[in-house]
């Protein structure tokens, strides 16, 4: 992640702060737009390669404000819950990373479609679906064991709504796979870059493996053993003073040159998080409940 690393120095001060809850107005006017003339995304809107190449351009932009909900109260519930990732996934990444993920799958999004386009002739439209996906994936990657209320009644954890999702992506793959449909195919996949490219070829990935599951496990267990207020730690059968060490998973620069830390303004007292764990946490407050 030396590359993102990098970009973000360099770039990060143009970053757009709270970038999903302008993506959300546009998902709100999306809807008052259907509700008051049903045809106007497809007519003005709608990201269709052929009519850009004929001089309507907005349509990269606009192909945002697709309708996704028929219902107030879907609209309602969906536009928060697309919102509540967002919002979280910036918070967990700093503001010029989320940018990054979201804006990238939206520009291959776009890629997608023109690829489409030029094999078939074709102005096949994939809309947010690919969009929503890749946010959802990453928010489910990173906070697995987050539950939420399924139909408002039963509490089930994200990651197993992720697995379905991806399930119905692999099925979709196939079926067009089977069907000789080659190049819907690659522009799926191509929508879901910025979720593949992100994960799958990251540190993100790696820490799901069964070794890093099991470093975890013996990191908690000093932690819960007192240990987490000592830099000491055991590397590789030799004590080693670090620099930086995450008061839940234990984990130091020894572990991962790129990892990165924080101390939480909130904890009493002087404890330092990595950026899996700097948001999400329990905060430390002294007995007496009083506050930095």
């Amino acid at each position: 992640m030396n590359f993102l690393n990098k970009l973000e120095r360099k770039y990060g001060r143009y970053a757009i702060h709270n970038l999903m809850l302008y993506i959300s107005i546009l998902y709100g006017t999306g809807f008052v737009i259907n509700q008051i003339n049903p045809y106007f995304y497809m007519q003005y809107l709608m990201l269709d390669i052929e009519k850009i190449l004929h001089g309507e351009v907005w349509r990269i932009i606009t192909f945002l404000i697709q309708p996704q909900f028929n219902n107030i109260l879907y609209a309602v519930i969906g536009i928060y819950f697309y919102y509540w990732i967002g919002s979280t996934l910036e918070r967990a990444w700093g503001a010029f990373r989320f940018n990054l993920y979201y804006l990238s799958g939206m520009l291959l999004n776009v890629l997608a479609v023109v690829v489409i386009f030029l094999v078939t002739g074709n102005s096949q439209f994939l809309g947010m679906q690919y969009i929503n996906y890749a946010m959802f994936l990453a928010f489910a990657v990173l906070f697995p064991d987050v539950q939420i209320l399924l139909f408002f009644i039963i509490p089930i954890k994200i990651k197993y709504i992720a697995y379905l999702d991806a399930v119905f992506i692999a099925i979709s793959l196939i079926q067009y796979f089977a069907a000789g449909n080659y190049f819907m195919c690659l522009a799926i996949l191509l929508a879901l870059g910025n979720f593949i490219f992100f994960f799958m070829t990251s540190r993100n990935y790696k820490r799901f493996s069964p070794g890093e599951v099991k470093r975890k496990r013996n990191f908690k267990s000093q932690v819960r053993s007192g240990q987490q207020g000592s830099n000491v730690v055991d590397f590789n059968g030799r004590k080693k003073i670090t620099r930086h060490k995450c008061a839940v998973c234990g984990r130091t620069e020894l572990d991962d040159e790129n990892l990165e830390f924080r101390f939480c303004s909130k904890c009493d007292g002087n404890y330092e998080y990595c950026m899996d764990h700097l948001f999400t946490h329990e905060h430390v407050k002294k007995p007496d409940g009083g506050n930095n």
